[in-house]
């Protein structure tokens, strides 16, 4: 098949370059442009990166001596050499909704890493496997911004991605109550232990606005389509403590949650097990074959170990247990660059072209 082809917005920072690390093989998408801030526009890629690289892998080649054009200035020249963007910049909010509205009325569509829209209510928040009938409301969306192509499309915090999965396939018991305690990589801060040496044995109980986020998220991804936006679920009551962690990368999070109607274990365990998405579905290039794998062994799943199954995609859970103050807790991990950044967003733009939301220009 003919690519699609790609501009990456934020191109240098860290979720910007796994962006492009993740378009290097793509069987569908083709990376066209990258574009960052003024400070890089005119470099190669490479010299804009310098240092700052994270990946474990090297550069690109197809990246290296690309160069950087402007993500403010150049819109329009951007917009007709690609067929659509990842948006990962680093700006201030209320400056990303704008810039991603531009590059939308510009009859682009933006798939974004970015918060900013998160809570536009006619903008899909999606976790392909769990709620894909969400990009519905782009129909809506488009009549908004007077836009035929021009969309934004926007994947969720990575800290709910760690556990959202896993209470998803288990809401027709009754999700009542969840208390949530995440430990996050520093990957999540666009870090690494060379860069932030202060997290090399330390736990940093407070990551600004993490935990509103944790809380308030899942009400949209659980919320359902209602005269063109997307009106927030009302339950689970959701409470959340995020704490940042000396892990590279991988969010693991502690999981409390009362239940309407109690299932086994053996239900939750038999259901995660045969849990298949939209995406799995669709044969989706990023979607994992299993969403959603279990381990018996008490002391699993690890982020050294396990967050890179399924390359990255799959989300873990083990320790499942009756609890003495909620019905049961559990444990889970999903890699928060990966699922949780750059992959969830790849994975989101493989579903809008795959159910005709992203056309070739």
């Amino acid at each position: 098949m003919e690519k699609y082809k790609v501009g990456v917005i934020g191109g240098t920072g860290m979720v910007g370059q796994r962006f492009i690390t993740l378009m290097e093989h793509h069987p569908w998408f083709e990376l066209a442009v990258i574009a960052a801030s003024p400070r890089s526009a005119g470099k190669t890629y490479q010299e804009a990166v310098g240092s700052r690289w994270a990946m474990d892998t090297p550069i690109p080649a197809q990246a290296r001596d690309m160069v950087v054009m402007n993500a403010e200035a150049d819109v329009e020249k951007i917009t007709s050499m690609v067929d659509f963007v990842f948006s990962a910049v680093d700006m201030k909010k209320e400056e990303i909704r704008a810039l991603e509205e531009t590059y939308a009325r510009h009859e682009c569509p933006v798939i974004s890493n970015n918060s900013a829209h998160r809570w536009t209510e006619d903008v899909p928040m999606v976790i392909p496997e769990v709620n894909p009938e969400h990009i519905q409301v782009i129909e809506a969306q488009r009549k908004r911004l007077g836009t035929k192509r021009g969309l934004i499309a926007v994947k969720s915090n990575c800290s709910i991605q760690s556990y959202v999965p896993a209470l998803h396939p288990l809401r027709g018991f009754g999700l009542e109550r969840v208390l949530v305690c995440t430990y996050q990589a520093i990957s999540g801060a666009g870090k690494t232990f060379q860069s932030w040496p202060d997290m090399v044995d330390n736990v940093i109980p407070y990551i600004g606005g993490e935990e509103e986020k944790s809380e308030q998220e899942p009400m949209k991804v659980w919320g359902r389509l209602e005269n063109g936006v997307i009106v927030n679920a009302a339950k689970p009551a959701i409470t959340a403590q995020c704490l940042r962690v000396p892990v590279s990368n991988g969010h693991t999070a502690a999981v409390f949650v009362d239940f309407e109607k109690v299932p086994s274990m053996d239900e939750m365990k038999a259901i995660w097990a045969e849990y298949r998405g939209r995406a799995q579905e669709l044969k989706l290039p990023s979607a994992p074959a299993q969403f959603l794998r279990y381990f018996e062994e008490p002391d699993r799943p690890q982020a050294k170990l396990d967050r890179d199954l399924g390359n990255g995609m799959t989300i873990s859970i083990g320790r499942l247990r009756p609890d003495t103050q909620y019905s049961y807790k559990f444990v889970c991990l999903s890699h928060n660059t990966l699922r949780g950044a750059a992959g969830g967003a790849v994975e989101l733009a493989e579903l809008l072209c795959a159910e005709g939301y992203i056309v070739k220009a």
